[in-house]
């Protein structure tokens, strides 16, 4: 059964890989590389200036479900449990304030002398509230996922319990902070401060690749970001736009007493070549420094590691750099916005001493459709850049969960941009690291029935660690994704609904020079018997060709239930 439950593990990375959050940032990169004030101002701005009514929606529910996941090859194993559930989903909208929740407590009870039993709690959140509206607002955001981790590092949401749950990990995450934007006559004036927390509690945290280095999983850190901006906007003050930011981040993780902190002050100018055309600059100074401490060495010079399986930190030892840099930070690029529908940016510039490239496609023809495109790069831990993507994530959605399991597909479904949290949730290596990628997103209500999304995306994330450390042996190593997604729902008739998933991901990792493809489907039907009281099936199938495995494995799974809405 232990192939099934790897298969399960590393198929469902690809459930949350569809899309990384479309402003998916790493400290204040934002304002470092957007070019003053944008970097909390665009989506609430955007609240702000749309006429909105009073909209409250509030689902509670309880469900019972039977889970069977067979084994179809290289073996013939299965798997049977059931499922006992409650939860609410709910959605507020108004002019000045909004959020959504999808909240979970979930029962699992397995069958035969190896079954183990669990409760576990899901959900995802994000939120604001005005204090003075179009002025100041508060905002929060919350994630509770179950995972597995593999013995790369790797994290994938939706284990299956009952397949083992010594393998099952938990991922916490949330943040809050407020936003101010207002203007002193001609001067846009914005701020922002936010405070996170991010804890993965796992079992065995630190585990082996044979033959490669010891990997040391996550276990917490805090993160306190804040930004400030002044702007004036082309023929106002002058013929073209100028604006000053400054910045502060900082990380700090458990893990060795790892740190992230990186400060910057910068200033921008805006050259308008036509009404809806711009070329754009900036230029300023940054200083970055990633540092830790050495694990404690046994009289052997072997690392101890404490209860919970993680590097115990050797206090006393002086503070090691494993990255620093600071001096002059620039970039130019162009802006095009023909309409309020429609925004494309491009950037080129120097940072963290190499070239750095950036930019950012939104289009929506009309209220119906979106098409939303993103390039990043920046540096963070793993909390960090969890946190940002629930920043970047929209206030009024719908969250999706696998349609055996219930647990969370990383991804909610909007029509406001970004939807996804994505390659946040790729590894849970407790080193800090570099990303870069791009992910491309299209998202579609076709007819009054049915919503679609598709998308595509890479993301390469290269570790930072201190030589001389138990780290590193992960400097300067990288994982890498390919990955794609489509999903399709909606309604048969008044008194029906479906759901149908597909993914393909490819996966390669220095860590264990190996590779994966991995492939999968999912259809859900639902159909409601009387009033609120509904009947419920699922199926799915997936497929994995890994070198790490040694073979192809493949699985199928089904659910049958009842779920009643309050």
């Amino acid at each position: 059964m232990k192939r099934v439950q790897y298969l399960s593990s590393i198929a469902a990375i690809a459930l949350v890989m569809p899309a990384i959050a479309q402003a998916q940032a790493y400290g204040p990169d934002d304002a470092v590389t957007g070019g003053g004030d944008r970097s909390e101002r665009s989506s609430r701005d955007e609240r702000s200036e749309r006429p909105q009514r009073k909209r409250a929606t509030v689902t509670p529910y309880i469900e019972v479900s039977q889970v069977v996941l067979a084994e179809l090859s290289p073996n013939d194993d299965v798997v049977t449990f059931s499922q006992v559930a409650a939860g609410v989903d709910a959605s507020v909208q108004g002019r000045n304030n909004g959020g959504s929740v999808s909240l979970r407590y979930e029962r699992n009870i397995g069958y035969g002398d190896a079954a183990l039993d669990s409760d576990t709690v899901t959900g995802i959140a994000r939120g604001y509230a005005s204090v003075v509206p179009q002025v100041l607002t508060v905002e929060a955001g919350a994630l509770a996922a179950r995972t597995q981790v593999d013995n790369g590092g790797g994290a994938s949401l939706n284990p299956v319990e009952g397949l083992g749950a010594e393998d099952e990990s938990r991922i916490y995450s949330a943040y809050a902070g407020p936003n101010l934007a207002t203007k002193v006559g001609e001067v846009a004036v914005s701020a922002n401060y936010r405070f996170g927390y991010t804890r993965v509690e796992a079992p065995d945290a630190v585990v082996t690749t044979p033959g490669g280095p010891a990997v040391d999983v996550f276990d917490d850190s805090t993160t306190h970001s804040a930004n400030a901006s002044l702007g004036v906007k082309p023929n106002t003050v002058l013929p073209v736009g100028l604006g000053a930011g400054a910045g502060f981040y900082q990380e700090d993780i458990s893990n060795l007493d790892q740190r992230v902190r990186d400060v910057y002050v910068r200033g921008d100018v805006t050259v308008p070549v036509t009404s809806e055309f711009a070329v754009v600059g900036g230029v300023g100074y940054e200083d970055v420094k990633v540092s830790s401490r050495d694990a404690v060495l046994d009289a052997g010079g072997a690392p101890v590691i404490d209860a919970d399986g993680r590097f115990v930190t050797d206090t006393s030892a002086p503070r090691q750099i494993a990255f620093e840099t600071d001096g002059l930070i620039w970039d130019v690029g162009v802006v095009w916005r023909p309409s309020r529908r429609t925004a494309f940016e491009a950037h080129y510039g120097r940072r963290y001493d190499s070239d750095t490239y950036y930019g950012s496609f939104a289009y929506a023809p009309n209220a119906r459709s979106s098409v939303n495109l993103s390039v990043y790069d920046g540096v963070a831990g793993f909390g960090g850049v969890l946190n940002n993507a629930l920043v970047a994530l929209p206030t009024n959605f719908e969250a999706n969960r696998n349609p055996l399991t219930g647990d969370l597909n990383g991804c909610v479904t909007s029509l406001e941009g970004g939807n996804c949290l994505g390659g946040a949730l790729g590894s849970v290596r407790s080193a800090v690291f570099r990303s870069r990628g791009g992910v491309l997103s299209y998202s579609r209500a076709v007819g009054s029935r049915m919503n679609a999304s598709v998308g595509i995306g890479y993301d390469r994330r290269t570790f930072i660690a201190a030589q001389g450390t138990v780290l590193a042996g992960a400097d300067g190593l990288s994982e890498e994704s390919f990955y794609g997604s489509i999903a399709v729902s909606g309604e048969l008739g008044r008194n029906a609904g479906f759901s149908v998933n597909a993914y393909a991901n490819y996966l390669t990792s220095d860590f264990t020079d190996t590779d994966a493809t991995i492939l999968g489907a999912s259809a859900a039907y639902r159909r409601y018997i009387y009033g609120g009281l509904s009947a419920r099936a699922a199926v799915a199938l997936d497929y994995l060709n890994s070198e790490a495995a040694g073979e192809d494995l493949k699985t199928a799974s089904a659910l049958v239930g009842l779920r009643y809405d309050f």
